[in-house]
């Protein structure tokens, strides 16, 4: 309940923030949506965001928190999130040099362990955090540490036991609370504050979730008085929310499956229907661990060039670990910040040369996986 001030005045507590939350998210539970609820509901989200907003800054004034410090290094950096015991740690250490401790009971990995995969010449680091439990995001058992660690990650990999389907649900909801959007795009949408005028709104695309008064008055709810809005993808009343806010990370996660040996087809049928994992394992007995790494490298979009120097053969061993879609650019800048002024033209063997060792003069010539690339310069 609220109480008062000094002064005479309302106070509000931790409970009552809460307490307005529920009932908020009640009244959404309630509401169908349709064009004719759509305004109401989108400033029903709004009022939400705010009342979580106004929560987390409550919570993070209360004192700091002792977070997980991590170093990363390597190519690309990986998180397995998972409940204790789904089997991280067992899995960490069959696919890395990783010695993570393991035990068939809850909460044996207390710390954040870290190894690396080596795979098709990149150098992956995976991170083996403690495992977290329902409430998570809002600060049980050290959640709120395990899930800060993980926003930084260039990959999450949810962990489900076989046995437990139901852990990919809460996983699901405990990222999305901790302002993580998994295998979700980053909305194209530019907001201009600006010193006076309103709420201006522009779109490029047909809304099929939102209108332009429904924008403004959550805008409007969610602080934000002076602004230009440029929309150029359709999105929801959940999206705009994001954007406003703009405190989101977008992530691309990998779903995979574990001890499906210990389970029989039927039931493994059953589950699988129901997450819809990208892999499923057996990390124990070593079950699609390769399918896994093949999985990690694809959905990390990286991709792997290899160097030549002039007058020599190219170097196969230690590749350039760069992103699909890069180009030349991006390789100069990787080599060195002078190669991009310096660059004269490129000798590219592979996939993306129209015949093998085609020069070309353009730095925006994007490249694919397992390009041999020869860079001259002036």
């Amino acid at each position: 309940m609220s109480h008062k001030s000094k002064a005479g005045e309302e106070i509000e507590t931790s409970s009552d923030i809460r307490k307005k939350i529920k009932e908020f998210e009640d009244e959404l539970a309630k509401t169908k949506y349709n064009k004719r609820t759509q305004h109401h509901v989108g400033l029903v989200k709004a009022k939400i965001a705010k009342l979580r907003e106004k929560e987390e800054k409550r919570a993070k004034g209360k004192g700091k928190t002792t977070g997980y410090s991590i170093k990363k290094t390597g190519d690309a950096t990986v998180v397995i999130l998972g409940f204790p015991s789904v089997g991280k740690s067992t899995l960490l250490n069959k696919i890395t040099n990783a010695e993570s401790r393991i035990g068939a009971y809850d909460f044996t990995t207390l710390d954040v362990v870290p190894g690396m995969m080596d795979y098709r010449g990149a150098k992956i680091q995976i991170f083996d955090v403690p495992g977290i439990v329902h409430g998570a995001a809002s600060g049980k058992g050290r959640g709120k540490e395990v899930l800060s660690v993980i926003r930084g990650a260039d990959l999450i990999m949810i962990l489900v036991d076989v046995k437990h389907p139901g852990q990919y649900d809460s996983l699901k909801k405990e990222v999305y609370d901790s302002g993580i959007r998994l295998n979700q795009k980053k909305p194209d949408v530019r907001i201009t504050k600006k010193p006076y005028g309103g709420i201006g709104v522009g779109t490029a695309v047909k809304l099929s979730w939102l209108d332009e008064k429904t924008i403004k008055d959550m805008a409007k709810e969610m602080g934000m008085i002076n602004a230009d809005f440029l929309i150029r993808t359709d999105i929801t009343p959940d999206q705009l929310i994001d954007v406003i806010e703009g405190n989101k990370v977008y992530i691309p996660g990998l779903i995979v499956l574990n001890k499906i040996d210990v389970v029989n087809d039927r039931k493994l049928g059953e589950v699988s229907k129901k997450i819809k994992p990208d892999v499923m394992i057996s990390a124990d007995k070593g079950i699609n661990v390769e399918k896994l790494k093949d999985a990690i490298y694809e959905r990390l979009g990286i991709m792997s060039i290899f160097l030549k120097q002039i007058g020599k053969e190219a170097d196969m061993k230690e590749p350039l670990i760069m992103k699909k879609g890069n180009t030349l650019n991006d390789i100069c800048t990787k080599l060195h910040r002078d190669f991009v002024n310096k660059f004269k033209y490129a000798r590219i063997w592979g996939k993306s040369a129209k015949f093998p060792g085609q020069p070309v003069r353009r730095l925006d010539k994007e490249l694919q996986e397992g390009d041999i690339v020869e860079i001259h310069l002036d």
